[in-house]
């Protein structure tokens, strides 16, 4: 590490910006660590630094991964990284964790699971932070995804930890979403919500090696089927299914090319760079809803009168929607 950047001390934003342009990991993980934070006085400087770096971003391939429970998300993730790694490619992989905050830093079991990549020197593998909603963890998450973007990181692999609406939010960031499910999952896929259904550009039937290959083949026919019935995703793209073997690493190579052809796909169809564009577009009117709904409770007169409004809804004195006018009424015009 370069001699100035071994103090303890704050780092000025020149600093943050050159180390994180220079990946000095070191420097990339602070300024990482600035963005997650909730302090007001760190807002400011974290939010300079990313100004100042988003001119370095955008050149990455970013990789969506979600799975049904034990469907061996780390190991995948860690065999496709290596992979990536040993090809040359720099691999970042950050999770979106909401659930955390129950689990107690379930996600830094990722980082232990992917002991071999977290060493390789081509690789930089980030928990998401422990607890918060989701909305600020995938804040948090897309900032972090962009610092790692300017430090040169041409491969980004966002995963989802916890269940449910990550998933949508994911994929609201990412250029290509792999669903990685087991043998015999045709059922669990069916009875999925059809929202998380319709998000899928590569589906991945993991496990599929040893008396499982069979199963696995006979899964991938099921599951291509069912594919085939819903709507697009990606306009002229039909979802794939493919069999992988994280644990002896058949198939790896083959997702791989898939994706590489999805990607080139969305590129000479210009859907690339209208993606793109709407995840920002979405991201920003998401920062500002988020903004809006926080200064609103924060409101010296929303507090003082929320209390006594809710008991007189609760207690039939006044209608849900005639009280949330007054109250807006009232702030309104405070």
């Amino acid at each position: 590490m370069d001699q100035q950047y071994k103090r303890r001390g704050a780092l000025s934003k020149e600093e943050y910006i050159e180390g994180v342009i220079r990946n000095n990991r070191a420097i990339l993980a602070r300024a990482i660590t600035l963005i997650e934070s909730n302090a007001k006085r760190h807002f400011s400087l974290a939010q300079d630094v990313l100004t100042a770096l988003i001119p370095e971003t955008g050149n990455s391939i970013r990789l969506g991964v979600t799975g049904v429970p034990g469907a061996g998300k780390s190991t995948f993730i860690e065999a496709m990284g290596m992979m990536l790694c040993e090809k040359g490619h720099r691999v970042a992989v950050l999770a979106v964790d909401p659930s955390s905050s129950v689990s107690r830093g379930s996600i830094l079991g990722d980082k232990t699971r992917m002991e071999r990549l977290s060493k390789h020197p081509n690789a930089f593998i980030r928990p998401s932070p422990a607890g918060g909603t989701l909305g600020g963890v995938a804040r948090k998450t897309r900032e972090t995804l962009l610092l790692c973007e300017a430090a040169g990181y041409d491969i980004i692999i966002v995963e989802t930890v916890g269940v449910g609406q990550s998933e949508v939010t994911v994929r609201s960031m990412v250029d290509c979403f792999l669903v990685l499910m087991l043998t015999g999952a045709g059922d669990e896929l069916q009875g999925m919500k059809k929202g998380l259904m319709e998000l899928i550009d590569l589906l991945l039937i993991n496990k599929a090696d040893g008396i499982n290959l069979e199963k696995a083949e006979q899964a991938k026919v099921e599951l291509s089927r069912i594919l085939h019935m819903l709507p697009e995703v990606t306009e002229g793209w039909e979802p794939k299914v493919q069999t992988v073997s994280s644990l002896t690493g058949k198939g790896i190579e083959e997702c791989w090319h898939t994706v590489q052809v999805f990607i080139q796909f969305v590129k000479k169809s210009n859907q690339f760079d209208a993606r793109r564009k709407a995840q920002a577009t979405n991201w920003f009117y998401s920062l500002l809803e988020e903004q809006l709904l926080t200064n609103f409770y924060e409101n010296d007169q929303v507090k003082s009168e929320l209390p006594l409004l809710t008991q007189a809804v609760v207690g039939g004195q006044i209608s849900p929607t005639k009280a949330a006018v007054e109250l807006l009424n009232k702030v309104k015009g405070s």
